[in-house]
């Protein structure tokens, strides 16, 4: 993880207090972190702050963000993170969503195309896959969930996602985190039967679809059913890589996402 300072700020987002990290420079980059919560500031995203501006929200019940009891659902999310890209005048604007942040990302697109230049779908969660199952990760152990998420255990950046050495600290916020995913993607399990069809309405906003051939968490049944309901699709995949292709294969990520948001 890159040992940079990050600027974050609580802003209001209609009625709902939403903590905001805010680096970078240039067109805006709205990244929605996955079901664990904020990763860090890893070596990709030092890359592309050169020529973007990351916005990253933290999900309400995760970091400083406050718990809003109004979200239910991941749909509930996406609503949430709508208003905030209109509220803040950003759209239209590029955004990558990781794993259950990639659920989130599909719901916002389905609702507001109009809100996007580029949709990134990392690992993504949110449909019924067509074959396999969604890896039920709150029935094992965090650690076990965390080591679930990479194939290559010797990706240099591995030991410092979610700040490194698992604290007691650590712990009590994967397990907040991990309270607040089983409380709004419980039942179905981590997707929305109607996403497909609500995804078919897109359009042609440009969307890259990238997924490890290891993944343990989403099985590729997940990615054949986003390439079926997402109209202008293509999808990446990284031989030998598992759910966090961005730090297992870093390079080959970032050459990916950057020549797709160069388009």
């Amino acid at each position: 993880m890159v040992d940079a300072a990050v600027d974050a700020a609580t802003i209001a987002v209609g009625r709902t207090p939403v903590s905001v990290i805010r680096r970078g420079s240039g067109s805006p980059l709205l990244m929605i972190h996955d079901e664990l919560g904020y990763p860090g500031w890893m070596s990709w995203n030092e890359q592309l702050s050169q020529r973007n501006e990351f916005i990253i929200p933290l999900q309400p019940a995760y970091g400083d963000t406050p718990k809003a009891e109004w979200v239910r659902s991941y749909r509930d999310l996406a609503a949430l993170y709508a208003h905030l890209v209109r509220q803040e005048g950003l759209a239209p604007l590029d955004v990558i969503g990781f794993s259950a942040g990639g659920f989130v990302a599909a719901e916002m697109a389905a609702a507001a195309p109009e809100l996007f230049r580029h949709l990134v779908l990392v690992a993504p969660v949110g449909v019924r896959p067509i074959e396999g199952e969604i890896f039920d990760f709150l029935a094992v152990t965090v650690r076990t969930h965390v080591a679930a998420t990479v194939s290559r255990t010797d990706a240099p950046e591995f030991a410092q996602i979610y700040g490194g050495d698992m604290t007691p600290e650590q712990f009590e916020r994967f397990e907040d985190a991990r309270a607040e995913t089983a409380r709004i993607g419980w039942e179905p399990f981590m997707f929305s039967d109607s996403l497909p069809n609500r995804l078919e309405g897109l359009g042609n906003l440009p969307t890259l679809i990238v997924w490890g051939d290891d993944d343990l968490i989403v099985p590729k049944g997940c990615i054949t059913r986003y390439e079926q309901a997402i109209p202008n699709s293509r999808t990446v995949v990284f031989n030998g890589a598992g759910h966090r292709p961005e730090i297992e294969d870093p390079e080959g990520f970032l050459s990916a996402v950057t020549g797709f948001l160069a388009q």
